[in-house]
């Protein structure tokens, strides 16, 4: 492959010249050249960003939230909802992956917002992205009360001690942390999987063959009784809208994995490998698994409405306790204890690494740049982990409540991220047109952009609009504050950060694809083939 794409010779074919364009970056106070202050280092290996992008952010949103849309929206409605809101993930991360491609340097999509839309909307859409780390200990406790509730404070302070020095000693402990948790994660759904059928076929202790009984008996759809009872089909339809949130927070975080480009051998080749496998992620984890849990578990079981414990929201569970599983359930818990954690710990890296990249282009202080001898951003991890510790605040107003306010806020954080990624691809492709710069030719492309980037704005938008849907037929403050409150915050960074800096839209022959970007020679080294039977297995699967 020819060294950078060949992007000199085609931007000179449009009469766009390097010096104009940097000319036009040096006047909206953007920096592109960091990469004498860049000091994180490569370490991360095939297989650790493999099984990150398969299962790094597999956590609470999936295990602890699953029976909550099941319950208000029913098995087929909580189906639609899980793979209406995959389509958007699939679509972002598509996105995302092209320009990682492109530009695999540290700040991932917020700096691409800047580069190739406004600087603006990457200082905004990075702000955003606080509280992913606890609500992911905010459910880990909630998990942990099914054995002992009494001792909250001390479960929350020690898992968050112990996801930032994961984090602090260096990326290669993160790597191979995430790695062990990510194979833990894949063995525990695809047990899940197995276990719901045998439940599902009649191969339980309780020898009751299932089948699609709760899809007829109470229902495939099933409204939330405070909205429209009088209704059934409208009330049908908003139970879908109803658990858009829900869905929304299993999924996000799969950003991850582009993110973590900065700091990866071979990225351009990785990241493509990794994000041409997301959509049987989609497919295999998360539709399938809603899929069965809405076969064990009927919409009406009084334990999907219980308050505390994981009894609240696991069907899972609910299903193997029903059947006369006696051992395996509290298993289980230990593992979804184990993928919050993993899930955390993978939105710490996320988090701290989009705050080490606005630093480097003077879009926070600059002293978040220091890192260590290893690599590690040392300061931007401190500032990102002082954001785990909200997670106490569940022991004052209860691990639910907490719960649920940290996942409307970090789901509205993550529908302006990708928002903000669609809308920067959108651009980023009209740019690359008008510069005369072939998408074909880079590690990944996916043939059906732009509509892919189209379909996720859209969506994105209208997800924002009725993620708090339900506070309108019954209205609480704190709710409404949880749901909306991204909205003003989102747009006050934005003309914050415009005003004071008096940034611009990018125009397509402003764009530049050059600056600060290794070249495939820098960062590519020659793939070696596999050699025998069990080098052979790690290339298929990692």
């Amino acid at each position: 492959m020819e060294e950078g794409y060949g992007l000199q010779e085609r931007r000179q074919s449009r009469n766009v010249t390097h010096v104009e364009v940097l000319q036009v970056n040096s006047n909206s106070h953007l920096p592109l050249d960091v990469a004498s202050m860049d000091l994180v280092k490569r370490r991360l290996k095939q297989r650790h960003i493999q099984m990150i992008a398969i299962a790094g952010t597999l956590g609470t949103g999936l295990f602890l939230g699953t029976g909550g849309a099941i319950h208000t929206a029913g098995p087929l409605g909580a189906l639609i909802a899980f793979a209406l809101v995959g389509s958007v993930a699939y679509s972002s991360l598509c996105s995302l992956g092209e320009m990682t491609s492109l530009a695999p340097i540290s700040g991932s999509f917020p700096h691409f917002a800047s580069r190739w839309v406004d600087p603006a909307l990457g200082f905004a859409v990075s702000d955003l992205l606080k509280f992913y780390v606890p609500v992911e200990i905010s459910g880990a406790q909630i998990l942990i009360s099914m054995w002992d509730s009494h001792h909250a404070a001390v479960y929350t302070v020690v898992i968050c001690i112990v996801i930032c020095a994961t984090n602090i000693f260096g990326v290669i402990y993160f790597g191979e942390t995430e790695f062990a948790f990510s194979i833990l994660k894949l063995i525990m759904i695809i047990g899940l999987i197995i276990v719901g059928l045998v439940i599902d076929l009649g191969g339980a202790p309780n020898h009751q063959r299932l089948g699609f009984q709760y899809w007829s008996n109470p229902g495939v759809f099933a409204g939330p009784p405070d909205l429209e009872p009088r209704y059934p089909a409208l009330n049908n339809f908003l139970g879908i809208l109803s658990v858009i949130t829900q869905a929304a927070f299993a999924y996000q975080g799969m950003e991850i994995v582009a993110v973590a480009a900065s700091e990866t051998q071979n990225p351009r080749r990785n990241i493509a490998k990794a994000i041409r496998r997301v959509f049987y992620r989609i497919l295999i984890f998360y539709i399938l698994g809603v899929f069965i849990a809405g076969l064990i578990v009927p919409s009406n079981n009084p334990q999907l409405l219980e308050g505390t414990g994981i009894n609240a929201k696991s069907p899972f569970v609910i299903a193997m306790q029903n059947s006369g599983i006696r051992v395996l359930p509290a298993v289980v818990n230990a593992g979804f204890i184990t993928s919050a954690f993993s899930a955390g710990n993978s939105f710490l890296f996320c988090s701290s690494r989009i705050l080490y990249g606005l630093a480097l282009r003077k879009q926070a202080p600059r002293f978040l740049t220091i890192c260590t001898r290893k690599g590690v951003p040392i300061v931007a991890v401190l500032c990102s982990s002082v954001f785990a510790f909200l997670s106490l605040m569940s022991i004052s107003s209860g691990a639910e409540t907490v719960f649920n306010w940290f996942q409307h806020l970090s789901v509205m954080g993550g529908f302006f991220g990708w928002l903000s990624i669609n809308l920067t691809y959108i651009f980023f492709y009209r740019g690359l047109q008008y510069q005369g710069i072939e998408r074909q030719k880079l590690h990944y492309y996916n043939p059906l952009q732009p509509w892919l980037s189209i379909w996720g704005m859209v969506w994105c938008i209208l997800f924002i609009l009725i993620n708090g849907l339900s506070v309108f037929w019954d209205f609480d403050a704190s709710d409404f504050l949880t749901s909306y409150i991204n909205i003003p915050l989102f747009f006050g960074l934005f003309l914050f950060w415009k005003v004071a800096r008096g940034t611009v839209v990018w125009k397509t022959d402003e764009m530049d694809f050059i600056t600060g970007i290794p070249s495939c020679e820098e960062t590519e080294r020659p793939e070696i083939p596999p050699k025998g039977f069990w080098q052979h297995v790690a290339a298929v699967l990692f």
